[in-house]
């Protein structure tokens, strides 16, 4: 089985324009995310995806591998999807462009559904920890997701799933953590299939492969990534370095 890392990096960025091309202890912060992903020792191979010349020669001229994106594209999904689709894989694990400090630890667990799914029953594997504060739990930017009694996905969300009709169900909360793993196929089918109402109403490319059949095996950790998403997140980071 063959499996590798990719990183998707655009230059621009909304809330902070450049990001991956800052300083991070004397180096640029895709450099390092790029480097912490190859240091986990999971991959066979490391690629960085991008739309820009600036971060594809500052991977290339420090000896990493990285792809040029022909076409402009609306999810890191996509992107990814076009850069591997001629490429000898069977896994492929997105790793997010942003996550310096990368723990091997849910990268191996969503690895390993596919190394225990000898039927191949999963398309799809990512990550989900437990959310107890009320403020986390009603917070539009923590995507929700709800799980069948196999860990598979049954709904992802910006709203609170499930509705806490009755207080004492004993209900657990999960947030959904960006990390994914594909198994190549699904990737491509991806890539072909056009935006339903789910996913265009929350804005989460997830929901695209539950409307079309596809099956997301959901792995628990209490893995908390540490992205960069401000100049404060990154003055934080600098001072970890």
């Amino acid at each position: 089985m063959r499996i590798i890392a990719v990183i998707p990096a655009r230059y621009a960025s909304t809330r902070f324009p450049a990001k991956l091309m800052q300083d991070l202890g004397g180096k640029t912060l895709i450099l390092r995310t790029y480097e912490a992903a190859l240091s986990t020792k999971l991959f066979d191979d490391v690629f960085v995806v991008t739309d820009s010349d600036i971060i594809f020669e500052e991977i290339v001229s420090n000896g990493g591998q990285a792809i040029k994106s022909v076409k402009e594209h609306e999810s890191g999904s996509d992107r990814i999807a076009e850069a591997i689709e001629n490429l000898d894989v069977d896994i492929v694990v997105n790793v997010q462009g942003d996550e310096p400090f990368i723990d091997a630890d849910p990268l191996q667990k969503v690895i390993e559904v596919f190394k225990n799914d000898a039927a191949k029953q999963v398309d799809l594997a990512s990550v989900m920890r437990e959310i107890t504060n009320e403020d986390d739990i009603n917070n539009p930017n923590n995507v929700k997701v709800v799980v069948d009694q196999n860990g598979f996905a049954l709904y992802f969300s910006r709203s609170v799933i499930p509705y806490p009709r009755e207080k004492n169900a004993g209900v657990r909360y999960f947030q959904h953590i960006g990390i994914y793993a594909f198994r190549k196929q699904a990737l491509l089918d991806f890539y072909s299939l056009p935006i339903q109402s789910l996913e265009a109403s929350e804005k989460l490319e997830q929901l695209r492969y539950l409307e079309f059949g596809k099956r997301i095996k959901m792995v628990e950790t209490s893995h908390i990534g540490i992205g960069i998403d401000t100049l404060e997140d990154l003055e934080k980071a600098r001072k970890m370095i």
